[in-house]
């Protein structure tokens, strides 16, 4: 019996079909994984990444691959993914668990919105605000600057100094 996943192990990682950089995008509530070529920019393949993660899958025998799944007019593909470096691996495993945690912080902000009383602020008819503003004839009268109050700090005499030649 086999454990339901995908393995790098049984791909051909040392010649891979293609290469480029992959941009890691939020567009307002959306996540999207961009394989771009590196000097065009000309797009490769589209992952839009989801709360759940299902979009992404780590193999099981290694950290620094994974596997997508790209869409296009209908179609999906699974597509791997690899990287040279662990670090590079860990920082878009980083990026995603990010994503998946500001989705959730945002839902349960969502959530107790919803259960919290709402409060009207607004004037009932005939009520009325005072504002005190001042008196706005006169000028008011500069403060003393006593060097600390973030005014021109004042010069002081120099320091004692020995006999000079």
């Amino acid at each position: 019996m086999r454990n339901a996943g995908y393995r790098a192990a049984e791909w051909n990682v040392d010649n891979p079909l293609w290469k480029g950089r992959l941009r890691v995008m939020t567009i307002g509530d959306s996540c999207v994984l961009r394989l771009e070529d590196n000097k065009t920019g000309e797009l490769f393949a589209q992952c839009n990444y989801d709360q759940q993660g299902v979009a992404v899958e780590p193999v099981l025998d290694s950290s620094r691959y994974f596997v997508l799944k790209v869409e296009d007019q209908g179609r999906h593909a699974f597509i791997g993914l690899g990287f040279l470096d662990r670090t590079e691996a860990f920082d878009f495993n980083v990026a995603l668990q990010d994503y998946r945690k500001q989705g959730q912080k945002e839902e349960e902000l969502a959530s107790e919105a919803d259960t919290k009383p709402k409060v009207d602020y607004s004037l009932k008819e005939g009520q009325t605000i005072s504002i005190n503003i001042g008196k706005l004839g006169k000028k008011p009268k500069p403060k003393k600057d006593n060097g600390i109050s973030g005014g021109a700090m004042p010069f002081l005499p120099p320091p004692p100094g020995g006999a000079r030649h």
